[in-house]
């Protein structure tokens, strides 16, 4: 008797033939980074706390160039991140029956309230 044989899709790099996954595994592979970096600052929030002389050291070491370039692919993976994100936002949401002046103005209004307890915030903690 013959043995059947079955198919069995290759697992490595199909993405690569679809720009879209392309594209998709480039924005999910800088998820890391936005870690390590988030990782860094709270480092610093750290070394912060720990006093001048610690902060310091935390400072020069984030002056070195090598953590300059580091910042500037941060950046740029952020700013990728950002633009493709915003780019899938709208096939994401759903339909609303809103008209756009009601949003916009919704808007603004939620973004007045907010400043305005910002500002208040930070007047009563300056007091």
């Amino acid at each position: 008797m013959s043995q059947v044989r079955t198919y069995t899709r290759p697992m490595a790099g199909w993405w690569r033939k679809n720009p879209y996954f392309v594209k998709y595994m480039i924005r999910e592979a800088s998820a890391p980074l936005f870690y390590a970096y988030a990782l860094w600052l709270l480092a610093g929030l750290v070394a912060l706390a720990r006093g001048e002389a610690a902060y310091n050291t935390w400072r020069s070491a984030s002056s070195h160039p090598l953590s300059i370039l580091l910042h500037a692919v941060v950046v740029v993976f952020a700013i990728y991140h950002t633009w493709t994100w915003f780019r899938v936002l709208p096939k994401t949401t759903p339909d609303i029956d809103v008209q756009p002046r009601v949003l916009v103005a919704a808007g603004v209004a939620v973004a007045v309230v907010c400043c305005a307890a910002l500002f208040a915030f930070a007047w009563w903690a300056t007091r």
